[in-house]
């Protein structure tokens, strides 16, 4: 009966606390309405069908799923250490926390961090330091290209509006054009808030070609040109793949497309808007690269590339040697990594697909270098950077630039209450409802962008002044060091297997993943070797 106690006392205390409305007054229509609420709720808990522990536990129920509600914010407030990474630890929150607001970020006692535990990194300072050569650090994209620019060393990664909220992205682009960093638009296209302020922008084009597509969804170049001749627009973007959800499309169900939205996107309004899982405008490595060449000449010269995650290193490996072959060469590529999101996505994709940022990164960087090519085109990298020494660890290992799209959303006030994919938001980053976004102040929390991007950078500079170096492109991975076990300790430059220049060119590598698919991978199709095909038809392997 225990399992039933309090509906019994739900129901005993309604029908006395009736009996005393009735003998001394309206004074007890309170308990009467409190009590029977309770009541009328254990007995639709009592006769439903469609949960076996409310018809088992009438109320208490009710009970368990309001603490099971609050577990995420009662393990991030109460239970969780400083340092545990989930996927921020609080120490990370807290240095964005304080660069945005500019307050003082020393820490008191020591470090928080297990320095002889695995995976410890660090870097190494010199004895003659450097001095500290300014904190505006750039990196020139297009050289070549009749509209080249000079990007930051740290910029806001790809966000949509439609995930992020108005006020979120006004406030990220006049962060940006107040700190001279640019902002990447995300495959959302670019809505009339990232116009308002006139930050530089990064125009990201994804398989939906929002913003540059027909009324049957195909990239339409008409449309393309009269956004991407905006001056607003320094670069331009294609979208493979992305940390989160790799390989996997999006659809944006009828009831979210508002007006803003499909007007933003190109897309009827109230109408189910799909992302497809793969381009239409080409399906072939040589494809990509003359859809590259292609928008880059629609666009008026102005630097293109495109974004991917790494899956199989063969459809990579393809990419590759179609530049070879063909001479076309994207002039960027952002390497994200399987760490990232910003946003929602199934479980198994955030969990278990597509590779970590530092060996994508890698991938790419010596691919790159084994073709002689990498001196041609820049790389930039995002996976779940905040730091200087993020950073740092990232140019280290072959990029030229880094950017982050968890950081600027702390920056604008995200607590990491995991609420994005629900549209409640507590602070109005992560959400469409107006009720909650526009109680985030732009002005605010765009001074708050502005501030974590410069005091950021200029802890960059420090770190690279204490090694001794001048600028973030003489920072190579023999900088870094990392503990392996209580006993070993390795730099990056011994961890990770470098190419030599031209190393591709001279033959097949006996670096490991570039002995079993170099040789195979083709410029003409991103289809699997035969002999990983074969593998596929068969379990005798």
């Amino acid at each position: 009966m225990s399992r039933y106690t309090a509906y019994i006392v739900a129901v005993v205390l309604t029908v006395l606390s009736a009996a005393a409305a009735l003998l001394w007054g309206a004074g007890w229509l309170w308990a009467v309405l409190v009590f029977g609420a309770l009541a009328v709720i254990g007995t639709v808990d009592l006769f439903q069908t469609r949960s076996t522990l409310r018809r088992n536990y009438p109320l208490l129920a009710h009970f368990r799923y309001g603490l099971e509600s609050i577990g995420p914010e009662m393990r991030q407030y109460f239970i969780q250490s400083d340092t545990a990474e989930v996927p921020f630890s609080r120490l990370q929150r807290a240095l964005v926390y304080q660069r945005a607001k500019s307050v003082n970020d020393t820490r008191p006692f020591g470090t928080l961090e297990d320095v002889y535990g695995t995976d410890y990194e660090w870097i190494n300072h010199s004895m003659l330091p450097a001095p500290r050569s300014g904190d505006d650090f750039r990196v020139l994209v297009g050289e070549k290209r009749e509209q080249p620019y000079s990007v930051s060393v740290f910029n806001i990664s790809a966000m949509s509006f439609g995930s992020l909220s108005a006020s979120a992205i006004r406030a990220l682009n006049k962060g940006a054009k107040a700190g001279g960093f640019y902002h990447d638009t995300g495959e959302g296209s670019i809505s009339p808030y990232h116009r308002e302020h006139g930050g530089d922008l990064v125009w990201e084009i994804g398989s939906g070609y929002f913003g540059c597509r027909d009324e049957d969804g195909r990239f339409s170049p008409e449309r393309f040109v009269a956004n991407a001749t905006d001056p607003q627009v320094k670069m331009i973007e294609i979208k493979l793949s992305q940390g989160a959800k790799p390989g996997h499309g999006g659809v944006l169900p009828a009831p979210k497309v508002s007006e803003e939205i499909a007007l933003t996107r190109g897309v009827p309004a109230w109408v189910e808007c799909v992302s497809p899982a793969q381009h239409g405008a080409f399906s072939t490595p040589i494809g990509l690269l003359e859809f590259v060449a292609e928008l880059r000449r629609l666009s008026g010269g102005k630097p293109t590339g495109f974004k991917l995650a790494i899956g199989h290193p063969w459809e990579w490996f393809g990419i590759a040697k179609a530049m070879k072959e063909t001479g076309i060469m994207p002039d960027f590529i952002v390497v994200d990594g399987a760490e990232g999101g910003t946003g929602a996505s199934p479980a198994e994709f955030m969990n278990h697909v597509g590779l970590p940022m530092h060996e994508a990164l890698m991938l790419v960087h010596n691919t790159l270098v084994g073709l002689e090519l990498r001196d041609d085109i820049r790389i930039a990298a995002a996976g779940r950077i905040t730091s200087a020494f993020d950073i740092a660890r990232t140019l280290a290992m072959g990029a030229d630039w880094c950017n982050s799209g968890r950081g600027f959303m702390f920056a604008v006030g995200c607590i990491q209450a995991l609420s994005c994919h629900t549209g409640h938001c507590p602070t109005g980053v992560a959400t469409q409802d107006p009720r909650r976004w526009k109680g985030l102040d732009v002005n605010d929390k765009a001074v708050r962008v502005q501030m974590f991007h410069r005091n950021t950078v200029h802890a960059l500079a420090e770190l690279l002044a204490a090694a001794g170096l001048t600028h973030p492109r003489e920072i190579g991975p023999e900088h870094i060091l990392r503990r392996l076990s209580a006993v070993e300790v390795r730099s990056l430059a011994k961890i990770y297997r470098f190419l030599e220049p031209g190393e591709l060119l001279k033959g097949v590598s006996e670096h490991a993943v570039f002995k079993e698919y170099w040789a195979d991978a083709r410029s003409d199709s991103f289809v699997a070797p035969d002999h990983v095909r074969s593998m596929r038809e068969s379990k005798s392997f």
